[in-house]
Formats: structure tokens, sequence, C-alpha cells
């Protein structure tokens, strides 16, 4: 056992500096390429300055404070929408051939429309602010949830579908102990691409309305030509999308733990902690 732990983890530390070396590479002349003129400074600033620009913009002034704050709050909200609209709407139509066949057109037409080009039409509808942005987040977020719960409806095992129902269980019954269980995993993938597919939504409301939220920050900033606080705000954003899609994923593994081998053993060994508890008060009773 120890020795298959130290074979696992001597490669992950590899992989991990050899990413850190091609990171500190890139880095390296990105530098000396804006400090020996190569790049132009005023489109592509040295890393040294968008570090300063970093420091600037989070410590002395702090105004990048509100405007996340701003903005992770109509992501949050409008993936929450999004996702239960896509995944509600998903598991209706997947469960119900009917509904499928007159309403699954609508949805593909629908999402084969950019949502960019619906954005003006929501702000025009429901006026500037929080309301408009958040519905624009929302249309952005709605379809990966909906698709992936839709296929993973239909694509469920049929052999056991029959089954079940020639038992007589409900579609309640179908639902939590053999649709819900096939499905997680590919709902869950459609959650992860739409929780960073939010954080464009709310780029796209913020650059339309340019009241406040990052994207307004960053187009204050390239109107300026204070490029090394822009890209401060863009790495900002990565690094963000970064955490989201990590965290997305730990939680996938967590929720649909019967899909990895990890999961198993985490659930295995609770569920004997509690049936050992469980003897040992039966014993002491």
């Amino acid at each position: 056992m120890t020795d298959n732990v130290k074979a696992t983890s001597q490669p992950k530390t590899g992989q991990m500096v050899i990413h850190f070396t091609i990171f500190l590479a890139l880095i390296l002349s990105w530098e000396l390429g804006a400090q020996m003129g190569w790049l132009d400074k005023l489109f592509f600033p040295a890393p040294s300055a968008i570090l300063t620009s970093f420091w600037r913009i989070y410590v002395s002034q702090g105004n990048i404070w509100f405007h996340l704050y701003i903005s992770l709050g109509l992501v949050f909200a409008g993936f929450t929408a999004g996702s239960i609209l896509g995944v509600g709407l998903g598991a209706v139509v997947g469960m119900n051939a009917t509904v499928r066949r007159f309403l699954q057109p609508y949805v593909i037409v629908l999402e084969a429309t950019p949502r960019i080009a619906v954005a003006p039409l929501l702000i025009a509808a429901l006026g500037f602010g929080a309301t408009s942005k958040i519905a624009i987040i929302m249309l952005v977020c709605f379809f990966a949830p909906f698709i992936n719960t839709l296929s993973g409806v239909i694509n469920v095992d049929r052999d056991r579908f029959e089954l079940m129902r020639s038992l007589g269980a409900s579609k309640i019954q179908v639902l939590r102990k053999l649709v819900l269980p096939e499905a997680v995993p590919v709902i869950m993938a459609g959650e992860r691409l739409a929780l960073t597919s939010a954080l464009s939504g709310v780029l796209v409301a913020e650059f339309i309305q340019r009241d406040q939220g990052i994207g307004t920050l960053i187009l204050t900033y390239t109107r300026n030509l204070n490029m090394a606080s822009a890209f401060a705000c863009i790495f900002t954003l990565t690094l963000i999308g970064f955490l989201i899609f990590k965290g997305m994923e730990r939680l996938d593994h967590r929720i649909a733990y019967w899909k990895n081998e990890a999961g198993l053993r985490r659930v295995g060994a609770k569920r004997a902690r509690a049936w050992a508890a469980e003897q040992g008060g039966l014993a002491r009773a």
C-alpha cells in the first residue's frame, strides 16, 4: 500500500515541477521580450508591471473588490437560475417522449442563436440593471445543463428501466433509483461548463451596460490604455475560472461517488464506521 502511494505521488510531483518550469520559462521570456523592446509595452506590459498593478488594485487602491463582489454575485445568481431551469426542463423533456418531440426542436433552435445577439434584446425588455444581467447569464448557463440532463435521462440502461417498470416501480422511484444515479455524472459535467460559461456571460452583460462589475473595470482600464491593470483583471478572472472548474470537479467526485474508486472507499469507510457505532450502541444496551 505504501509503495503504491509513493509510486503515485512521485509522478504527480514530477508533473508539477515540469508545469512550474514551463510556466516560469514563459513568464521570463515575456519579461525579457518586454524589457528588450521586442514586445510593445503599451499592449503587452511586462509581467513585473502586471504584478505591480495587482498590488495597486488589490491593496493600495483596493478598487477591484467592489467590482468582484458585484460580478460574482451576478454569476452565482444567473448560474443558479439557469441550472434549475436547465436540469428541471431537461429531466421533464427526457422523461416524457411527447414533450420531447414537441419542445426539443425549439430548444435546439434557441441554442443555435448566438447569446450575445440576444443580450441587447434582454436589456431592452428588462431594462438596465441586475435583472437583465442575471437573465443574460441564465441564458448562457441554461443549455449545458439542459442538454446534458436530457442526454443522461435518455441514455439510461433500457433493460434496467423496463425491468423496474415491469416490477411496478413508479416514475418517482425510477427517477430516484435509476435515472438520477446514471445521469448525475453527465449532469455535473454540464454544470461545470455552465458555471465557467457564467463568467463569460457576466462580462458580456457588463461590457454592454458599462456601469459596474469586473467587465466595466476592464473596459475602463483599456480605454485609459492602462493595460497592466487590464491584464491583472483578466488574470483574476482566469484564476477564478480555474478555481471554479476544479471546485466543481471535486464536487462532482463527492456527489457521484460511485463513479470513482476514491469515492467508493470514502463512502464505504463512512458506512463501516456508522455500522460499527450502531453495533457498539446495541452491545452497550
